[in-house]
């Protein structure tokens, strides 16, 4: 089987997005809530008979609820979809999981554009690209500075970089977003249909790289939460 941990946090995922609570789905695969929550929770692995149940409980194929595949239809990323994900001429000249991480942000990135798109709200999409253009811009200067290149090169000086202007610059870039969200719910304007089914056939393959970016980082803040 594949990792534990990813199995269980797609398993507590497929749930929260059914919308049901652990003691229905529990019941509807037959099984106890303290054995559905140790599954959840990784404390113990289930045998092939509840995999199957829960493929056919959230309509997933094996290969996704097991974390081998972002696709529910059960694709597995094929060698052209990783080369694509590449830059053309420079094809898989850094690691393949560099070029899968960079194909799951690309994918995720482009829904989240692609949902504001629908608003029409040109303060939360400019918002939403300073932040993450902020982020980028700070990971890169890491790497600029680290490789001992001459900083000379960005008009913010290196001692006001290194005082966390990048951190504040996309804090009141998150603040704007925020803001122009809030406004848009106080207005009752429409939003888009967020539900997995309609995301997924807005988005096919796009979808699951969001579902994953959201799992794994979500497990990752829930655990520093927790300590």
């Amino acid at each position: 089987m594949a990792s534990t941990s990813e199995f269980s946090r797609t398993l507590s995922l497929l749930r929260k997005e059914r919308g049901v609570s652990q003691r229905t789905a529990a019941g509807d695969l037959g099984i106890s809530q303290a054995l559905l929550s140790h599954y959840e929770n990784g404390v113990r692995e289930p045998g092939l008979s509840f995999v199957v149940k829960a493929c056919d409980y959230y309509n997933v194929s094996a290969d996704f609820i097991l974390g081998r595949t972002l696709s529910r239809e059960g694709s597995m990323l094929t060698s052209e979809e990783v080369l694509n994900a590449a830059e053309p001429g420079n094809i898989l000249q850094g690691s393949v999981l560099a070029t899968l991480q960079s194909k799951l942000l690309s994918g995720a990135v482009g829904v989240l554009f692609g949902l504001l798109g629908k608003l029409g709200d040109k303060a939360a999409i400019n918002a939403a690209a300073d932040y993450l253009g902020g982020g980028v811009y700070q990971l890169y200067r890491h790497l600029y500075r680290s490789a001992g290149a001459n900083e000379d090169y960005f008009a913010l000086d290196s001692d006001d970089c290194a005082m966390d202007v990048s951190d504040a610059d996309r804090k009141l870039a998150e603040v704007r977003y925020a803001h122009a969200l809030r406004d848009r719910a106080e207005k009752k304007e429409p939003f888009p249909d967020l539900s997995p089914d309609a995301l997924a056939a807005a988005y096919p393959g796009r979808c699951q790289s969001m579902t994953q970016v959201l799992s794994t980082a979500d497990a990752r803040m829930n655990g520093l939460a927790e300590q």
